[in-house]
């Protein structure tokens, strides 16, 4: 493997993703600036990782096609509502009515482009099974309208083996040289949604290319949008990356959970407990436990991996072990708030609990396979009335029926309080009414020091 760095690619540009079109102007960086000759870069699928690289590109100088198969996210977007940092809303903002950037729900503008970005969701069923529907189409949709000149950009997430299998055979199939007509890499997305420290343009991008000149070429272009890129030897060392990054981070909460269990067991604060290995400046990574993992990487990605060793026999059991741990999580915070009630000599059936903040993270409107719909779902099958309040969502759907956002949490008596989400705009009311608190995040006393209720960490 080798390390290709913005640098080394100062005087190529992303006109080396265009052999046969006349390149972009370049900065001495070979970050591309507008200029007549900009690239058409179309971005498939419009989600929270597909809008921001639009923008990103659209910034960097080029034409963006933005491509969504929902016409109704397509008018979201163009109406701005949607959920994205600061930064790149007001960029949303001023490319609004501008050629610099166009959203459309057809797929008929792909061919047009010189360069596409594949960005679409790449989910598992309730079975644990990857679900591919979205990216085959969308690969279907790419060939189908490919042309000589094209580089082609697999950012989703998949199992080893899926950017060859989807695009580089399909493509031979028609006749089309890969590194010579058309270039194909996977380079998988790194975005942290709601964090501005890790925008992409300051995060390096990993890319692996169906060959070398594949590689350099699709380097040059992701210089324009990222921190820097690192060359790898091969598609499938790209994609396995992707889930070694993700399948360590599922190993690592699901150590966190079950330290704080084991906190709880010795009477000791977890939070303190991570707090204090943190301060070792090597060896040591810190991660917080929590009421399970939610969004689109934790819950799903390390699923890709394990469901295709399953089909050769081949075992992971410390990834397998991880993601039974944090499946098991929200059903272990349901069994928590039951004792709590229970000691508290209440029944969960009939009691009323309110969830504090159902996104999965804090500060963002995101309910991807959020933990605290499992929760909510469980209490209401055991009989409980439950109410939610978050100020990012207003409604929820769960197997049970829908709910709407709880708007005066203070005002009614809540036999538990379960805190699920610590927004920062988090309303604090209901500590005031509520019999206790069940804390699944570890940092409400530091929170609310004064707290009235009787506090249980989960």
């Amino acid at each position: 493997m080798t390390s290709t760095m913005q640098t080394e690619h100062s005087s190529v540009g992303c006109a080396a993703a265009i052999p046969t079109q006349p390149g972009p102007a370049t900065s001495e960086s070979g970050r591309m600036r507008p200029g007549v000759n900009r690239p058409r870069v179309a971005v498939i699928g419009l989600g929270y990782v597909g809008l921001p690289t639009a923008l990103g590109f659209a910034t960097a100088g080029a034409t963006v096609i933005g491509y969504d198969i929902s016409a109704g996210r397509v008018s979201d977007i163009e109406a701005g509502k949607v959920d994205l940092l600061d930064g790149d809303f007001e960029r949303l903002e001023s490319y609004r009515g501008r050629s610099e950037l166009t959203l459309v729900s057809s797929p008929e503008a792909i061919a047009s482009a010189d360069v596409v970005v594949i960005c679409v969701p790449t989910p598992v069923d309730q079975m644990q099974v990857p679900d591919l529907t979205a990216l085959s189409h969308a690969c279907d949709q790419v060939v189908a309208r490919s042309k000589v000149g094209q580089s082609i950009i697999l950012t989703s997430t998949t199992y080893v083996g899926c950017t060859r299998e989807m695009l580089v055979e399909r493509l031979e199939a028609r006749g089309l040289r890969i590194g010579v007509d058309v270039n194909v890499a996977f380079s998988p997305e790194r975005i942290d949604p709601g964090n501005a420290a890790h925008v992409p343009e300051r995060t390096p991008r990993v890319v692996g290319g169906a060959t070398p000149r594949c590689a350099e070429v699709v380097s040059s272009v992701l210089s324009s949008i990222s921190a820097d890129t690192y060359s790898v030897s091969s598609l499938e060392v790209a994609e396995l990356a992707k889930l070694l990054e993700n399948s360590f981070r599922a190993v690592n909460i699901a150590l966190a959970n079950e330290f704080a269990d084991v906190a709880r067991h010795f009477r000791v604060d977890p939070m303190e407990v991570v707090e204090a290995a943190a301060t070792k400046p090597f060896g040591f990574m810190p991660f917080y436990p929590g009421a399970g993992a939610g969004g689109h990487c934790i819950p799903c990605d390390p699923h890709y991996l394990l469901w295709q060793l399953r089909a050769s026999r081949h075992d992971s059991p410390i990834t397998q072990s991880a993601m039974n741990a944090i499946a098991a999580r929200p059903r272990a915070v349901v069994r928590r708030a039951r004792d709590t009630l229970a000691n508290m000599r209440t029944a969960i059936s009939g009691a009323e609990i309110l969830v504090v903040g159902v996104s999965y993270k804090p500060n963002v409107a995101d309910l991807r396979n959020s933990p605290a719909l499992e929760i909510i779902e469980e209490l209401m099958q055991l009989g409980a009335n439950v109410a939610f309040t978050d100020p990012l969502i207003d409604e929820i759907s769960v197997r049970s029926g829908r709910l709407k956002r709880h708007v005066d949490v203070g005002g009614q008596p809540w036999d538990l309080a379960i805190i699920h989400t610590l927004h920062d705009e988090i309303d604090s009311s209901f500590s005031g009414s509520a019999r206790a608190v069940l804390d699944t995040t570890y940092r409400a006393t530091r929170l609310y020091p004064d707290s009235r209720p009787e506090y249980h960490a989960l």
